[in-house]
């Protein structure tokens, strides 16, 4: 029979100068070992800090070869009286600092191969090499710190709503394939051969019926699939805050989030936020920032260039003004340490072209006038040029024309946010911002039908309705996004509840009355049943965690993530199945043909 290990009575984070004397047990990995001939000094980690063991020399015999034989990650349980460090020794950056234990027992619980790489607070390792061994990775400190940081906003979001009266109601993992946006992670039934589930893309429908239900504050934590190609940094499958009410307008839904997070950032990171988020048109943040997600961190405004531009010889800008197009400006700044060289500016053009800019124009300003780039153009305008724009000595003016005033915004929108970057201007803290009144309704120009912005079950607003059919593209829809430093946060709407207006959406959007019944009948006839007004919003919780954690990627503050490649190199998946599970479900695998 196996003996029992020496359980701990006390966390490596734990002991203080007021625990002198006591006699702890500590559990642990062998973070450090440092060997001074006799003298063994080790550094045990837990999850809530470092203790200093000492095997002092005098130390027995047995307890000196097993302090030597360890290495690094070695899992150990130590036996040892808690003592105060000399004054010299003590360490202000631990928070353990100022004592140590010297010890008098040392079991090794489990022993440790050869590392793949360091256990250090922050892991500069591959990320390749991070995701294979991710248990390993997620015992360096910034990981288990993001991943505290994690617990304690989830934490603090459900102590929230506890509070406020919601109930907090799951809504099924396999539902009925819907199209929502994104593919579907389809799950074979074995039961009924040839049909399947699906994974949610979000509770979207189902947090619709509980309203019809009578469950008036519904929230959840809520996990969703979407089986996208790897782009970016999104997630196969992330987490966000579901959140639907009943009886409220746009407004009630804004003030809920905003008491939220002025909650949850004030007791998880001791951050006042203002009571009441700044509100952006959907068309204003384009015109302005270029984007529906601005980072309000920094000015950089965008402006209409058209009073100079029109009278310029440039074709370029003549023609697409006159052909109803759009020229917008910004002025990058001068920047003590940053030259606009001609290679930069070409790196900005680049970033403008991404987005659809055919090119990117520029004026330099110096001695009091404009030169270079396209100022050759604007001979005679130059004062009205510099009074327009406001460019001062060393500022660089920036121009795009596009046909589509759209394209046009955020070619030059990707300029401001490189810019942004590239010189410094992104301020600290928290910037949140409302974006309202989006378009309902876009054309979809590859498949040739129009289709919802967001999804097709937000409410358009009152002065649009009666009339939608007619130019379905200026339809606003009662939606609204939360921004927080130049990313979109959260998405939400006031939905619709009446059965024969979202009818009339689904047509509008390609759903004719009987696919819309095969596809979404159950929430169509639940509508028959007294459906309330009601309206939610999402919170992504991988984004809000990241952004408060200060990383550029949500794997940063998920457990176990994919690869840029939609895989999980720790566990081999996805993986191929035995011939039998593919029986079971009626399922064969027909291998591509392979084309030279």
């Amino acid at each position: 029979m196996e003996e029992a290990f020496m359980q701990r009575t006390v966390t490596c984070g734990a002991l203080r100068a007021a625990d002198e004397g006591k006699t702890v047990v500590l559990n642990g990995w062998v973070h450090r070992n440092r060997d001074h001939g006799a003298l063994h000094f080790i550094n045990l980690r837990d999850r809530y800090g470092i203790t200093q063991v000492v095997v002092d020399d005098d130390a027995a015999k047995d307890l000196e070869e097993t302090a030597s034989s360890l290495k690094l990650e070695y899992c150990i349980a130590v036996k040892g009286i808690v003592r105060k460090r000399p004054d010299e020794m003590i360490n202000p950056d631990m928070e353990t600092g100022e004592i140590e234990v010297k010890a008098e027992k040392i079991d090794v619980l489990s022993p440790c191969a050869v590392l793949p790489f360091m256990i250090e607070d922050e892991n500069s390792a591959r990320e390749d090499l991070r995701l294979k061994y991710r248990f390993l990775d997620l015992r360096c400190k910034g990981m288990q710190d993001r991943i505290r940081l994690r617990h304690e906003i989830v934490k603090a979001i459900r102590e929230y709503f506890y509070k406020t009266d919601f109930y907090e109601i799951e809504t099924p993992t396999l539902i009925k394939s819907t199209p929502e946006g994104a593919r579907d992670f389809l799950v074979p039934s074995r039961i009924y051969p040839g049909k399947f589930f699906a994974l949610p893309q979000s509770p979207q429908l189902y947090k619709q019926i509980l309203m019809v239900s009578g469950f008036d504050k519904y929230f959840q934590i809520a996990r969703c699939y979407r089986d996208e190609d790897p782009r970016g940094d999104r997630q196969l499958e992330f987490t966000q805050l579901d959140v639907e009410m009943s009886f409220v307008k746009r407004d009630d839904v804004l003030a809920l989030m905003e008491d939220l997070f002025n909650e949850v950032f004030k007791k998880v990171l001791d951050v006042d936020l203002p009571a009441h988020f700044r509100r952006i048109t959907y068309h204003d943040a384009m015109n302005t920032y270029g984007c529906d997600k601005p980072d309000l961190r920094f000015g950089l405004e965008m402006h209409d260039a058209s009073s100079f531009a029109a009278r310029s010889t440039f074709k370029a800008f003549t023609e697409t003004l006159e052909a109803g197009g759009s020229v917008k400006y910004l002025v990058a700044p001068k920047t003590e340490g940053h030259d606009y060289t001609r290679k930069y500016l070409s790196e900005l053009e680049s970033a403008a072209k991404i987005y659809g800019a055919h090119g990117l124009a520029w004026m330099k300003v110096e001695n009091g006038t404009i030169s270079g780039g396209v100022s050759k153009f604007f001979a005679g305008l130059e004062k009205d040029v510099l009074a327009e724009t406001g460019a001062k000595d060393g500022d660089v003016i920036l121009l795009v024309a596009h046909q589509d005033w759209k394209k046009c915004c955020n070619s030059l929108g990707a300029v401001r946010s490189r810019l942004g970057s590239d010189l410094g201007l992104i301020g600290k803290g928290y910037e949140f911002c409302w974006i309202i009144d989006f378009p309902l309704i876009e054309y979809n120009e590859e498949e040739g039908h129009w289709e919802a912005a967001h999804h097709m079950f937000s409410m358009p607003q009152a002065e649009y309705i009666e009339n939608m059919e007619k130019d379905p593209g200026v339809v606003k829809g009662d939606l609204y996004d939360l921004v927080l430093n130049g990313y979109e946060l959260a998405s939400g709407s006031i939905r619709i509840h009446d059965i024969e207006l979202q009818k009339r959406v689904f047509r509008i959007c390609n759903y004719p009355d009987d696919v819309a019944q095969e596809r979404f009948g159950f929430l169509l006839d639940c509508f028959k049943y007294g459906a309330p007004p009601h309206g939610g919003i999402a919170p992504g919780i991988d984004r809000l965690c990241m952004i408060v954690a200060n990383q550029a990627s949500i794997k940063e503050v998920i457990a176990f993530p994919k690869n840029t490649a939609a895989m999980s190199p720790m566990d081999d998946c996805p993986a191929a199945v035995e011939q039998k599970q593919l029986d079971e479900l009626h399922l064969s695998i027909v291998e591509k043909e392979d084309r030279k």
